[in-house]
């Protein structure tokens, strides 16, 4: 959770500073940037402007081809734990469009604004696959759970809850919260064991809520695939022929 929130916060900070110190550029008409003191600096093509360009197209290949390769190459697959992979991936894909945002200094148009707003899509996507995603049960290290495993686990919760802390299932599947937590509250339990058991109580009721939805979850995610892929494929085959005309023009920022 916390890694999560400083990937935001960078992201944010990135996208903060960048508008500041090129704001008096970027709020210029594009036929009078020209003229601005710092042009040579911000254009596309500029020391900055290309810079941004190539660093979020970097970012963008490394957080696909490095989710990529740690989930479908079998040599990768016991490195780190796949939803860190996964949070990492997200990080890099959110991070490289806003370089690439300002490396285009708000200004494109033919097949690089195809490439722009296909890029677009493949971001709002990837934010709605993840909370798809989150909503399915996963192993500690990553792989998606089939109903059998996940009602197992509900399984050893209720009946760890009931043989344990004599707490009715069914009362609590029903959303009887207030019986039990007077219940709870009559039983004595150490602050520790309280929080245990809480814990225990709330993992049991969305493991079952999950349960409910797992099939038309896993269905969804599936269909999704149909969606985020072809916009991320567009989004990588125009990059790099826009790659490759930069390149033929002589275009070589510092190198």
């Amino acid at each position: 959770m916390l890694i999560r929130w400083f990937y935001i916060f960078i992201v944010f900070v990135a996208i903060v500073i960048l508008g500041y110190i090129g704001y008096s550029y970027y709020k210029l008409p594009i036929e009078e940037r020209f003229f601005h003191p710092d042009y040579a600096l911000f254009k596309p093509s500029g020391l900055l402007g290309h810079g941004l360009g190539i660093i979020g197209t970097s970012f963008l290949l490394i957080g696909l081809f490095s989710y990529m390769a740690r989930k479908r190459i079998k040599i990768f697959s016991r490195i780190g734990i796949l939803k860190y992979w996964l949070e990492f991936h997200i990080f890099l894909c959110a991070l490289g469009p806003v370089l690439i945002l300002y490396h285009t200094s708000f200004k494109f148009g033919g097949i690089v604004s195809v490439s722009f707003w296909s890029l677009v899509a493949v971001v709002a996507s990837g934010i709605i696959g993840r909370f798809i995603y989150l909503q399915i049960p996963h192993s500690i290290e990553g792989r998606e759970l089939n109903w059998q495993e996940v009602q197992d686990i509900n399984d050893e919760l209720g009946n760890e809850l009931e043989n344990k802390y004599n707490i009715n299932i069914l009362e609590l599947n029903s959303g009887n919260t207030s019986k039990i937590e007077s219940e709870l509250k009559s039983k004595k339990l150490s602050v520790q064991e309280y929080k245990k058991v809480k814990k225990l109580i709330k993992n049991q009721r969305t493991l079952t809520k999950r349960i409910e939805r797992l099939e038309m979850m896993q269905n969804i995610f599936k269909y999704w695939h149909v969606a985020h892929l072809p916009f991320a494929l567009i989004t990588l085959i125009i990059m790099l022929i826009h790659v490759a005309v930069v390149l033929t023009l002589g275009y070589k920022w510092i190198f």
